[in-house]
């Protein structure tokens, strides 16, 4: 196929122009799959629902990165296929990766024109899955006019899935397409993003999933898609505990270095902690506010106020248990009538959530340090 060599520094991939119906047969359609406690089931679908069948249909994968298929967005892209005129159908580029190195041939003396092969394989959609999968059913109602359209593509080869996961993140990372939480899950793949960023969404993973986090399956990774009781998202989680890693830099380097793991066992024995001393009102979210997302990211607050207390960091690094932590933070059982749900926000009045956090972290440091 004919194709346009484009070298970018250190970078090459190629434009290309292919048919729609020649591409909707080398393109795979993937969406980001989650393990126990957040496996997005596949809903079954009304039989006259052709879209919502077409997306239970697709395979999920633990090394996805896509996010699930819309159905919304989907019939309003077929809609739109429908009622264009003048406009064109697909004005953007569609972004494909294969791990195929693909032959490049210069057609005279161009080194930048020429023929390009096809992979062997399918490609993975980096970014465009929703306009093709509006193509899709495009094809299948039009099929008169279908075999016109052209797809303006743009094809990385030769590198590992990787790089097509740090490329779904470079560009959905600068507006608001996506769930937050989804690039955090993301982060550690990405080599663009700092160490800081890494390890700290290094360790929401792990509070999550570990068997002995007192958050696990907790933390909503998947927004309004989420069928669980979740206390707090997992960006918020992840927003507070990179301020207290950039806080105290050098605290974290000189005592847990760049083991996410023992940042984790950290959190893990202080929420074990609070847990033990809180233990009238943990996890009881329909009668109490201790353990939603503004208490949460307020005892994340509380956590980076006590690094600097020595004997009490000794004590923990000495016994790695959460006793120290629950000796600590002992006063606090005298606030659980605070925390009831009935009259919590005239308690802690706020005109938002930030304020909110920041009220109720100071009450928990002023009974600890009064």
């Amino acid at each position: 196929m004919l194709a346009t060599r484009i070298t970018q520094k250190e970078s090459t991939f190629y434009f290309i122009s292919y048919k729609a119906a020649d591409l909707l047969e080398k393109v795979r359609f993937t969406s980001r799959y989650y393990f126990e406690g957040e496996a997005i089931e596949a809903e079954k679908p009304k039989e006259e629902d052709e879209v919502a069948r077409f997306i239970a249909g697709i395979e999920r994968s633990e090394k996805g990165f896509q996010r699930a298929l819309n159905k919304q967005k989907i019939k309003q892209i077929v809609n739109f296929y429908e009622t264009a005129v003048t406009q064109p159908l697909l004005p953007g580029t569609v972004l494909l990766f294969t791990d195929e190195t693909l032959r490049f041939q210069k057609k005279g003396d161009s080194d930048s024109f020429g023929f390009l092969s096809e992979p062997k394989g399918q490609y993975l959609v980096i970014d465009g899955q929703h306009r093709l999968a509006g193509l899709h059913f495009f094809r299948d109602r039009h099929p008169d006019q279908f075999h016109q359209v052209e797809v303006p593509c743009v094809v990385f080869d030769g590198r590992s899935a990787d790089f097509a996961t740090e490329m779904f993140v470079i560009i959905n990372s600068t507006h608001t397409r996506i769930n937050r939480s989804h690039l955090v899950d993301l982060y550690e793949k990405v080599s663009w993003e700092s160490p800081e960023k890494k390890f700290a969404a290094r360790v929401v993973n792990l509070l999550y999933g570990e068997d002995d986090s007192p958050l696990q399956y907790k933390i909503n990774r998947l927004g309004g898609r989420s069928k669980q009781e979740k206390w707090i998202l997992q960006s918020e989680v992840f927003n507070e505990l990179h301020k207290m890693i950039v806080q105290h830099s050098r605290w974290v380097e000189s005592h847990l270095g760049t083991k996410p793991e023992k940042c984790y066992a950290l959190l893990r024995d202080y929420l074990k902690g609070a847990k033990e001393v809180m233990a009238e009102v943990w996890g009881k979210n329909d009668r109490y506010m201790f353990t939603r997302d503004v208490t949460l990211k307020a005892l994340i607050r509380v956590l980076a106020d006590l690094l600097p207390d020595r004997k009490l960091m000794g004590q923990w690094e000495q016994e790695n248990s959460h006793k120290p932590f629950a000796a600590t933070l002992a006063p606090w059982a005298a606030l659980t009538k605070e925390f009831r749900a009935d009259g919590f926000y005239e308690r802690f009045p706020a005109k938002g959530q930030l304020e909110r956090v920041r009220r109720i972290h100071l009450r928990l440091t002023e009974a600890l340090f009064g």
